[in-house]
């Protein structure tokens, strides 16, 4: 019997050695990935089912690059970071063993809200949020992107009203002082539904508009947005046992459906290469 084992584990070993001259070794000198990440804080005109960063997550960014999407709907600068979201991006920021990490803000929607809970003064709180942000990502390692408010989409006379372009103004002034690259998403898109006009820009909601709200963007003139209890679609029953949540999918001026999502994440894309080209490499038209 040990005779038999003693040529059993002679023969194994031989084996195990012809096998593993076929196998390559691992080069010694190979270079490591390069690998980055880009953390998105901002509202729900940046959150997954309701903004553009998931589509700029899906479509613009290659393999080399952790994308994640932290945007929440209903959120201001103020409310972000009571709510303790700030502190989970910056979490995310620290993590180490990426050549870089960048963390893109956009805010202005809820500032503007009339709850107290999200409202800010545009020329003092605002700002002062805007750079506290700057400085504790900067502080965690990581470097910061403002980027001004994705435009509403609404119109009076056949001309936009873009009624974040004074919050606009104070993100500009922020990047200006602190040094910090920007993104300006408000500039862009405005610029952009302008031309598409209310009709067609009625085209990036999430959901189609009622026929009283397509004829009034016919006229040049959009109706005022519904609230989110009217605008709300109803709810696509659940497979038993199947995921329950779901996207409260409504039409409205600010939001974007899967078209402008990807039209707003391509304009980003663009808006992002100019502004940070170390990122030029890793991003997709």
């Amino acid at each position: 019997m040990m005779r038999k084992t003693a040529v059993t584990f002679a023969a194994l070993s031989l084996a195990s050695g012809a096998w593993a001259q076929g196998v390559p070794k691992p080069r010694t000198d190979a270079p490591l990935i390069q690998a980055y990440k880009i953390i998105l804080v901002g509202d729900s005109t940046m959150a997954p089912g309701s903004g553009w960063a998931s589509a700029f997550c899906a479509s613009h960014v290659k393999s080399s690059i952790a994308c994640l999407n932290l945007g929440r709907g209903g959120r201001s600068t103020r409310s972000y970071r009571a709510e303790g979201s700030w502190a989970i991006a910056l979490d995310e920021a620290k993590v180490r063993g990426y050549k870089a990490t960048y963390v893109l803000i956009q805010f202005a929607h809820n500032d503007q809200s009339e709850k107290s809970e999200r409202w800010t003064d545009r020329t003092t709180e605002f700002p002062a949020n805007l750079k506290r942000y700057v400085e504790e990502v900067r502080g965690a390692g990581a470097i910061p992107v403002l980027v001004t408010p994705l435009t509403r989409r609404d119109f009076k006379d056949g001309s936009l009203q873009n009624t974040l372009a004074e919050w606009s103004d104070e993100v500009r002034k922020v990047a200006t002082v602190m040094k910090v690259p920007l993104v300006d998403l408000n500039a862009h898109s405005a610029a952009l539904v302008q031309q598409l006009g209310a009709v067609d820009a009625a085209k990036l909601a999430m959901a189609e508009p009622l026929p009283a709200e397509l004829a009034a963007a016919q006229s040049g003139t959009t109706l005022k947005a519904r609230t989110a209890e009217e605008a709300k679609l109803p709810e696509a029953p659940a497979k038993p046992n199947g995921p329950r949540g779901q996207f409260g999918l409504k039409f409205d001026h600010t939001h974007v459906g899967a078209a402008g999502a990807q039209v707003f994440a391509r304009m980003v894309t663009q808006d992002l290469a100019a502004a940070v080209p170390a990122l030029q490499g890793q991003l997709v038209p």
